[in-house]
Parts: C-alpha cells; sequence; structure tokens
C-alpha cells in the first residue's frame, strides 16, 4: 500500500519533468503527507481541455453515491488488480483517472523477532519527481456550493527490491505513459491494466529513516534523512539485521 508520501520537488524541475504543466503558486515541500490531506494531481478532466493543469485533490476517494464523505479515509488506495470489480473505483478507472506528483514515499518494514516496524523511504534513484497512477471522483452533498474532488493512488505487487519490505507498492507510471493515462476518452481495462506494473528495481533506492515520519505532526526534511543511531536507539536496516 501507500498510505504517507513526499513531495518537495522543486518548480523548475516539476516543469522538466511534468511539460507543460501548469503549477499553482502555492505549492511547498510537503515531507509527510497523510490520508486526507490535499495533494498535487494533474486529472483527465474532460470539459476544460486542460489536463495539464496542477490542482489539489482530497486524498481518500469519496464515490459520487457515497452518503457520508467519511468513506474517503479507507480509500486511499486501490487494489489494480481489482479496479473493475469494485463499485468505489470501476467507473473512474474507465473515465476519471490522473496522476498523482510525488518524490518518494513511505512504508514500513517489520524488524525480525521484535514487534517493531522501521520506516523506510523508497524513492527514484536519480531524485527526480514522479507520478502514481490514482483515480478521482467528484461528491457533493445538497448544502456544498462546489463539489469536492478526491482521489485514490492505485497499487500493485512489488518490485523484487521492495517485495523484502512490502507486499504492495504503489504503481508509478513511466513518463512515455501519461499521455495515455490522462486520455480523456473513456477506455478499456484490457487498454489501461498494461499500465499498471511494478516500476523497475533498478531505478529505485530504498533507506532506512528516523521514526519521526510516524507523527504525521512531523513535516520536515528530518523525515527523509537516511536514518542514523540517535540516542542509542536501534532501527532495522534493510537486511533485517539492527543497527
Amino acid at each position: 500500500m501507500c498510505g504517507r508520501f513526499t513531495f518537495t520537488s522543486a518548480p523548475v524541475l516539476l516543469r522538466q519533468i511534468f511539460r507543460g504543466c501548469k503549477l499553482p503558486t502555492n505549492i511547498s515541500p510537503r515531507y509527510n503527507i497523510t490520508p486526507t490531506q490535499d495533494v498535487a494531481v494533474i486529472a483527465n478532466t474532460q470539459n476544460d481541455g486542460d489536463a495539464k493543469k496542477v490542482e489539489f485533490f482530497h486524498w481518500g476517494l469519496i464515490p459520487s453515491w457515497a452518503k457520508d464523505p467519511k468513506i474517503g479515509s479507507r480509500m486511499i488506495n486501490a487494489r489494480s488488480e481489482t479496479l473493475i470489480e469494485k463499485p468505489s473505483f470501476r467507473s473512474a478507472y474507465k473515465r476519471r483517472r490522473c496522476l498523482i506528483l510525488a518524490d518518494g514515499y513511505y512504508e514500513w518494514q517489520e524488524v525480525l523477532g521484535t514487534k517493531l516496524k522501521q520506516p523506510v523511504y523508497i524513492r527514484l534513484k536519480s531524485k527526480n519527481p514522479f507520478a502514481f497512477a490514482g483515480l478521482w471522483e467528484k461528491w457533493q452533498a445538497n448544502w456544498m456550493d462546489k463539489p469536492l474532488r478526491s482521489c485514490t493512488i492505485i497499487t500493485c505487487s512489488p518490485n523484487p527490491m521492495l517485495e523484502k519490505i512490502h507486499h504492495r507498492m504503489p504503481v508509478i507510471l513511466p513518463q512515455n505513459r501519461y499521455p495515455q493515462w490522462l486520455a480523456p476518452e473513456e477506455q478499456s481495462p484490457e487498454t489501461l491494466q498494461p499500465l499498471l506494473t511494478p516500476y523497475p528495481d533498478e531505478e529505485m533506492e530504498a533507506y532506512p529513516v528516523s521514526r519521526l515520519v510516524n507523527r504525521p505532526a512531523n513535516d520536515s526534511p528530518e523525515c527523509i534523512a537516511p536514518m542514523s543511531d540517535v540516542n542509542g536507539s536501534r532501527e532495522q536496516k534493510l537486511d533485517g539485521t539492527l543497527f
């Protein structure tokens, strides 16, 4: 799964990776993005002709038919294998897809022989920003002036490197797949499913970080700093041993 991620890249780099995108002026570095917060997306909005506009959607997909928006807190991720089967995601998969912008994410690895879990930061070796494959929806109550737009991150089985850390990983789309994923027309699952595969592990890296990230209130560069033996604490290396 993907329950926390980062989006810290400078605007100049974002423009290089997401060519032609229009960035809002209120983008600031975020080192510990948590569910139910607003996240930066590029959505395949069908009618405004501006699929390259970076906007902010609520993280946790709320189906249009939902009676309670709190359901979104349980829909931060969507399994790639069952998108077409789930009523919450089926329509969005065909018609409402988006890129969710990031430059790294966290996972928690079990520490062998203990009940502890070691936070691990995962990113591209290039340190470039990238995009998770996402779905989006609109939800509106009678008392709302405008609809709430929400999104979910699609997950898949992990690549060989990451399967040592967790049994799932978010789908990271290669840049050359962005146009197809953002195409506004309805697409069939047979066309889309080949895009939802594990990102090549040779282009990724992972390292342990401090347990500072465990607290959503902590949102600073220290969250992604490589873990060190601070105050005598013992943390897990990626091979399962302890410092």
